[in-house]
């Protein structure tokens, strides 16, 4: 397997630090508010590497964060009128509903940053120590950026814009300065009760303590120190949080190991709204509540579905587009496969009757072992899941075609069906639960589908067409096949 590589810029081979197991961290959110489509266009990514690495046996452990203290959400929660705790909470229900719609796996560990205060003063003392952290006159502890060698690697820096005793607070800052970040915040009278009274050292024998809580960067460094402690194989999240972000968790986390932190880094692109820039003050700033308001009509399941083939269809290291004629499509592309799906079954059934079976043929045996090889060898190539979509869409029009002008066997249903959930397993793009759907057919229906089926025998064409009118007036689609026919709800 091949992966690009944000720290070398280049394809690589992966080869995990162990075989045993392989440990995967990606940024959680800030949970002050409602995860935006850029957000979950992130997380679809992720998933699909996951289960592409599981999916080529590897044994995966997943890490993620939630930020639930920060400037933004002790602002809003301050706004909202209600505790930390509790504003946080709601929206960390909300996102994790919203990865359940999307059929994305959880993280096997999902850790509040709030869990983690004295992970984070083990490693701020450790910095301390070695004199990568300082104190400033205003309380708060900063990371010394010039104290790190190669801080400018990662992030690919140039260190003539590196600006010496220069310190921000914020969580988030300009990307064209470098300046000594915020370790720990000391507390202000704006953060209210949010604040941590933890014991520093200042030297062998000089400790202080005092209120405070902690910056942004090192949340995450704690996170993958206390449940991986030193290296982990492989770190993703978007390309925006290279820098300062990333760039700052290799900074403190090295500090304290002395190891290479991460060996592999991967990182999605932007997400475009109709190719122009997401962004509230433009309107095109979306989240699913927005996606369910704008489709009220069409079912949620086929509506995630869609949404997450609108992530799929570009690679991960390109800028993809979204707009709402996109999204239409590719809801019209789920309802096509969901109909393949129930046709498969149906053809299934009937087959089971016949006296004369083929069992499995030599041209289809061979035509399903290159669909496999090739799905495999897309993953294996930089995960190039469009390249894998194309392979997926050529096997739907191969079952159509085969189902309108030949037969498949029983057997050979059988090993579409698995095959099917076997491409299925990275793309999460097919619900097999359609087919419990439409069981119970009123009565009246199907004497009308009958009719209309004696009127197509007897090539009494007019009244075949009148009868699948008036079908489609009550909401019954019927669907035709070289052999069989069948009705179902719409």
């Amino acid at each position: 397997m091949k992966i690009y590589n944000t720290a070398s810029r280049k394809i690589e081979e992966f080869k995990p630090l162990k075989q045993d197991k392989v440990k995967v961290y990606f940024c959680g959110p800030t949970v002050y508010n409602y995860a935006h489509i850029w957000n979950l266009r992130t997380f679809v990514f992720e998933d699909v590497v996951v289960r592409t690495l599981r999916f080529l046996w590897y044994e995966v452990e997943t890490t993620m964060n939630l930020t639930d203290v920060d400037d933004k959400t002790i602002r809003d929660s301050i706004k909202a009128g209600v505790s930390l705790k509790d504003f946080t909470q709601k929206y960390t229900k909300i996102f994790l509903d919203d990865l359940e719609k999307l059929n994305i796996q959880k993280a096997d560990n999902i850790i509040p940053v709030t869990t983690l205060i004295s992970q984070m003063v083990r490693m701020i003392n450790t910095m301390l120590r070695r004199w990568y952290a300082y104190i400033s006159d205003d309380g708060s502890i900063y990371y010394k950026v010039s104290k790190f060698k190669n801080y400018w690697k990662f992030a690919n820096i140039d260190l003539e814009n590196l600006k010496s005793s220069v310190r921000i607070d914020n969580d988030e800052y300009d990307k064209d300065k470098v300046w000594d970040f915020v370790l720990w915040k000391a507390y202000k009278k704006e953060d209210w009760d949010n604040y941590w009274e933890e014991e520093f050292e200042l030297s062998s024998d000089k400790k202080i303590t005092l209120k405070w809580r902690p910056g942004w960067h090192i949340e995450c460094s704690a996170c993958n120190m206390a449940v991986f402690w030193p290296q982990i194989d492989l770190h993703m999240w978007w390309q925006d949080l290279i820098f300062p972000h990333h760039q700052n968790e290799i900074a403190q986390t090295e500090s304290c190991t002395r190891k290479s932190f991460s060996k592999y880094w991967m990182h999605s692109a932007h997400l475009m709204v109709n190719w122009k820039k997401m962004s509230k003050s433009l309107w095109n700033f979306y989240t699913i509540e927005d996606i369910e308001k704008n489709f009220k009509n069409e079912k949620r399941s086929v509506l995630y579905r869609a949404l997450r083939l609108s992530f799929l269809n570009w690679k991960y290291r390109d800028s993809i587009d979204f707009s709402f004629d996109k999204l239409q499509a590719n809801i019209n592309t789920i309802k096509k496969i969901d109909e393949t799906i129930k046709n498969i079954s149906y053809a299934s059934e009937l087959s089971k009757s016949k006296e004369y079976r083929v069992w499995v043929t030599k041209e289809f045996s061979e035509y399903m072992q290159d669909i496999i090889q090739e799905y495999i060898f897309r993953l294996e190539d930089d995960i190039n899941i469009p390249e894998i979509l194309a392979v997926f869409h050529s096997f739907i029009k191969f079952i159509n075609n085969w189902i309108k002008n030949k037969d498949f066997s029983y057997e050979e249903y059988e090993a579409i069906i698995d095959m099917l959930d076997t491409l299925n397993y990275v793309l999460q793009i097919i619900d097999f639960d359609v087919l419990e759907e439409n069981n119970e057919i009123p009565k009246e229906i199907v004497e009308k589908f009958e009719a209309r089926n004696i009127a197509k025998k007897e090539k009494n064409f007019e009244l075949a067409d009148s009868l699948r009118d008036e079908l489609l007036k009550s909401w019954y689609k019927i669907i035709d096949s070289r052999e069989w026919s069948r009705v179902e709800k719409i």
